[in-house]
């Protein structure tokens, strides 16, 4: 059984003005399950109106109201957490206990928005005699958020939740080839109170990414994605004067020193690098392990690694290791692999034969891979892989891993393993990215800290950070009020009031009303 997704505007699933559709591919088997809308600009117009329209009624229900609506929706998710699991394996290949992660990790941002009443609260201050400044968070208007296919509902949980009880309206652009799993969030938001026109859900590709960020009347977009295209939608949109936040990819460093828990620390490298089939902006990419090549404790670590990726099987069920997304994203794995083996590096544990073993499910198979490099040049050792491989290197020091890792154009994440608290603060003191572990592979900051890469790297484009405070503040307009109202002139009457003692701080105890009605 096949599904047919289309475009949701106003409330309603609209067929595209194109009338064309993609097939939308299980990865574990690549047989279709379904078609995905293919939009233009025509249906990216219908989409921005319907939100426009209904900002004007959705921005001015009190925050108090909006939160009551998504605590609704959070507590929907947590009863059909199971059903979005389950299509999440279908469509993006997770393994089961991955995508129950997915949902619960994408919840946690719902809750953090249902808190964004006493978030959002204004500041205000007597600045001078008789002056008083105050402030307030407006809405934006009609945002957008594009997002990627690796995680399928915890990505556009990062923006929809925030953007949603900041009092902006919202059309969100999923990628072609996961989109299945949002059509149920959709079904949840209506069952949850949203009212029509305030999520809408554009199909599509190229097309409709650059018709969205070319709308007049869109406000702010957020993007996640490669860092190649982060980089053209934060340029496209700073030429348009919009606000953007674009996520890009990742190159992210382990450092591990002699003194580490090798068992620990080789389980949470394995993870790291291999959960999620590799298909994470924070999975580990190159294992430093600091230390002689042929020292005890050093090749203790990388035995052990090697040992615990080797268990790993090929499936979705939970503690297996689940296909790639496609056949393109195989094919760049693959290369890396290879290229490796030309540049001369030893191929310590290689997941190629899961390609050959797998053949006959059709999916997109390639097994845990761990590569020995000789030369920190290698490609693999600096470029984003998006797959389940781990670049290892030797180094003789502290400060050539600081080297190697302060190198990289990426900027997302790195960790530091060590019992040592003096040697952890050396280094996340030293590294070059933005969310830093100690003994924590996968350091994704948990609300309320934000999530995104550092500033001036391949990992960030564009303004703030895309959850926690950092999202409030990138969909709202803060507002600065200064008063200041002429002095009064007392009627008698209340001067006589303020001679019997009901006058409180300067000022009338209107809470008196000891002879008054």
């Amino acid at each position: 059984m096949t599904s047919t997704v289309n475009n949701y505007i106003n409330g309603r699933h609209v067929p595209p003005s194109t009338n064309q559709y993609l097939d939308i591919l299980n990865p574990s088997t690549n047989q279709p399950i379904g078609k995905v809308a293919l939009s233009t600009c025509i249906d990216v117009n219908s989409a921005v109106q319907a939100a426009h329209t209904a900002f004007s009624t959705w921005s001015t229900l009190t925050v108090k109201s909006r939160a009551a609506i998504m605590l609704k929706l959070h507590s929907l998710i947590q009863q059909n957490a199971e059903q979005l699991a389950e299509l999440i394996v279908l469509e993006n290949g997770k393994n089961m206990t991955e995508a129950l992660a997915d949902v619960a990790k994408g919840n946690e941002t719902v809750e953090y928005a249902c808190s964004l009443p006493q978030l959002m609260q204004g500041k205000i201050d007597r600045v001078s005699g008789s002056v008083t400044c105050r402030d307030r968070r407006d809405a934006l208007g009609v945002v957008v958020s594009i997002v990627p296919f690796n995680f399928p509902f915890m990505v556009p949980m990062w923006t929809v939740p925030i953007a949603l009880v900041t009092g902006n309206t919202m059309v969100l652009k999923p990628s072609e080839k996961v989109p299945l799993t949002m059509c149920k969030v959709l079904e949840l938001m209506e069952e949850a109170g949203f009212p029509s026109g305030v999520v809408n859900v554009v199909q599509g590709t190229k097309d409709a990414v650059e018709g969205l960020i070319d709308h007049e009347l869109v406000k702010a977009v957020t993007f996640v994605g490669s860092s190649p295209i982060a980089k053209i939608v934060s340029e496209r949109c700073h030429l348009l004067n919009k606000r953007c936040t674009a996520l890009g990819g990742a190159k992210n460093h382990l450092v591990a020193l002699p003194d580490c828990d090798v068992e620990g620390t080789a389980s949470d490298v394995v993870v790291s690098y291999a959960g999620c089939a590799g298909q994470r902006c924070m999975a580990a990419s190159v294992l430093l392990i600091v230390g002689p090549r042929d020292g005890e404790r050093q090749q203790l670590l990388l035995n052990t690694v090697v040992e615990k990726a080797a268990k790993l099987k090929a499936g979705t069920d939970a503690g297996k290791v689940g296909a790639v997304i496609d056949e393109t994203s195989l094919n760049k794995i693959l290369g890396y692999i290879e290229q490796s083996e030309k540049e001369g590096s030893e191929i310590l544990l290689d997941g190629r034969s899961w390609t050959a073993d797998m053949k006959s499910t059709g999916g997109n198979w390639i097994g845990p891979t761990i590569i020995l490099h000789k030369n920190k040049t290698d490609k693999a050792m600096n470029e984003e892989i998006f797959g389940p491989v781990l670049s290892v290197y030797h180094v003789a020091s502290w400060y050539e891993a600081i080297e190697i890792e302060n190198s990289s154009p990426f900027g997302n994440a790195a960790a530091i393993y060590t019992n040592n608290g003096g040697h952890a603060e050396w280094f996340v003191s030293r590294f070059r990215a933005s969310m830093l572990g100690v003994n924590i592979g996968i350091p994704v900051p948990r609300e309320p800290f934000s999530f995104g890469g550092l500033y001036g790297t391949r990992s960030k484009y564009g303004d703030m950070d895309i959850t926690g405070d950092g999202a409030i503040e990138f969909f709202t307009n803060r507002i600065k009020i200064t008063s200041k109202w002429p002095t009064p002139t007392v009627p008698e009457y209340v001067v006589g009031m303020e001679q019997q003692g009901s006058v409180m701080n300067g000022g009338i105890d209107h809470a008196n009303f000891a002879g008054r009605m």
